[in-house]
């Protein structure tokens, strides 16, 4: 569930990059969601 959540973020951060399309930091707030639930998805593994 958390690699989902996670990948789909991933890839929105990534077209808006390429895309140029960002709104405001709104894509670097997804980019760090998605890091922070692939931290707490690696944390509950253990």
């Amino acid at each position: 569930m958390f690699w989902t959540i996670a990948g789909v973020l991933v890839v929105l951060w990534l077209l808006g990059l390429i895309t140029s399309y960002t709104f405001g930091g709104l894509i670097h707030i997804l980019l760090v969601i998605a890091v922070i639930l692939i931290v707490v998805s690696l944390i509950r593994r253990k």
